[in-house]
């Protein structure tokens, strides 16, 4: 039997709240044991090697720090998305036959199990790599991206197409309130009483989601059929939605949502991969309350975004709703490049208000190109992107990172500023193309009378 709940908002609401808790927790506590083995007492010292005293002897010993967490972050992150990778793609296809329910409740207990690991190491004092571990247990049944990709799935398998851009943006702010309230809390639980409390919510957040995939989910899938698992099939329907669509138009567009989807998100992942570490280190010098706070402004974009979005479809085509969001985007992420006090660098989050704008309109309109039995596959290929950005950005912004703290901190931002100029390009193009091609055949029907 099934509890009458919602949809997939309280599901995907519990996993973001368990991924919005671990992930900054994670990144502290690898600060705290890999600058603790190396004599440094960090961003909590009161003595001469604290952060941002001026103390020219402390300085290359934090920077080590700095660089040997970047590392440890770009190792874990790197072998889950890898094993998530492959399994993502296999699992979503498979929902489209067997339905959504299973496809959610497996990734579900794979970050349960991954908390599970964690707080393993945190009572043992067991060495960090054991975090890996717990990341490829997770990567292995789907990860929170596959989590992602079915809840978008289930999100179209129920909304006409009119109204699907705001359903996704709807599902979207879904990430923003449970990472909000996991970073305003996350950082003040952990300031007040460690590590361990906060990551047993982790866990029970984790379980909670499985549960409800499992028991109180209505189905999406109405026509449900037996179908293997364990087979090459349902990697060639993601080959088959890039290689033989139905009109060459659409291959065209998804290759180019793709690509501006892809550069998008790397560039979101991993400016958010950088925060902790960039308000950790000098000249910011944040403890765990500001880092909470910063946090929660970051998530706040989703649901500013979703507020001006609903506003700008007013008067504006989804398309320039999304260039407007990639604006706030870019004027954030550059102002956060040369943040060096406080102020500044909260004044860079509230200029990201719309950056999550551009999102759910990529994500409908890939949705629309596919046919309706082709949403599971559609999805996992776009979960294929995510991990993708994730191993690119992991790779790219962590390595980025460490490289340029001589020069510029910030660069890796400025960075991302400057890729997102090329899918602001490729969303204008298509949206200018599809409009002239509009134009062309109004124009032959017009004529054709006439030429009779």
């Amino acid at each position: 039997r099934r509890c009458p709940l919602p949809g997939a908002e309280p599901l995907l609401f519990l996993a973001t709240l368990s991924l919005g808790l671990q992930g900054p927790l994670a990144t502290q506590y690898l600060w705290d044991r890999l600058g603790a083995e190396r004599g440094y007492s960090g961003h909590n010292a009161t003595g001469p090697a604290g952060c941002g005293n001026g103390s020219a002897a402390a300085e290359p010993l934090r920077q080590e720090v700095e660089a040997l967490v970047a590392r440890w972050n770009l190792c874990i992150n790197l072998g889950g998305f890898l094993v998530g990778l492959f399994s993502a793609t296999l699992l979503g296809p498979w929902s489209d036959s067997v339905g959504r329910r299973p496809a959610l409740v497996l990734p579900a207990v794979g970050m349960a199990a991954q908390a599970a690991v964690y707080l393993l190491v945190m009572y043992r004092r067991l060495h960090v790599a054991y975090f890996l571990l717990g990341r490829l247990l997770s990567g292995l049944l789907g990860d929170y991206n596959l989590i992602l990709a079915t809840c978008f799935a289930y999100v179209v398998d129920t909304s006409d197409k009119g109204a699907r851009t705001f359903r996704v943006a709807v599902l979207e702010a879904c990430l923003g309130l449970a990472g909000m309230l996991a970073s305003m809390g996350g950082g003040q639980w952990r300031k007040a009483q460690g590590y361990i409390n906060p990551f047993w919510l982790v866990l029970a957040a984790s379980l909670a989601a499985a549960l409800y995939a499992a028991f109180c989910l209505p189905e999406s899938v109405q026509q449900r059929k037996p179908a293997k698992l364990l087979t090459l099939s349902h990697y060639k329907a993601v080959y088959r939605l890039y290689t033989a669509p139905e009109h060459l138009g659409s291959r065209r567009k998804l290759a180019l949502y793709s690509l501006a989807f892809f550069l998008l998100v790397t560039v979101h992942f991993g400016a958010k991969d950088l925060f902790v570490l960039y308000e950790l280190g000098s000249p910011l010098c944040w403890a765990a309350d500001l880092i909470g706070y910063g946090s929660a402004a970051s998530y706040l974009a989703y649901l500013s975004s979703l507020g001006g979005l609903r506003l700008l479809q007013l008067c504006l085509e989804d398309t320039w709703v999304a260039e407007i969001g990639l604006i706030s985007n870019i004027s954030g992420l550059v102002v956060i490049s040369l943040a060096t006090t406080t102020p500044l660098m909260f004044t860079g989050y509230g200029i990201l208000f719309l950056s999550m704008a551009a999102t759910p309109v990529i994500r409908a309109k890939l949705s629309k190109l596919v046919s309706e039995t082709e949403q599971g596959a559609l999805f996992a290929s776009v979960a294929c992107v995510e991990g993708l950005c994730s191993l690119v950005a992991t790779g790219v912004f962590n390595s980025l990172y460490p490289a340029t703290l001589n020069f510029m901190r910030g660069f890796p931002f400025l960075f991302g500023a400057i890729i997102l100029l090329i899918p602001a390009a490729i969303i204008g193009w298509i949206e200018i193309w599809d409009s002239n091609q509009d134009y062309s055949q109004f124009s032959d029907a017009s004529l054709s009378p006439a030429d009779g």
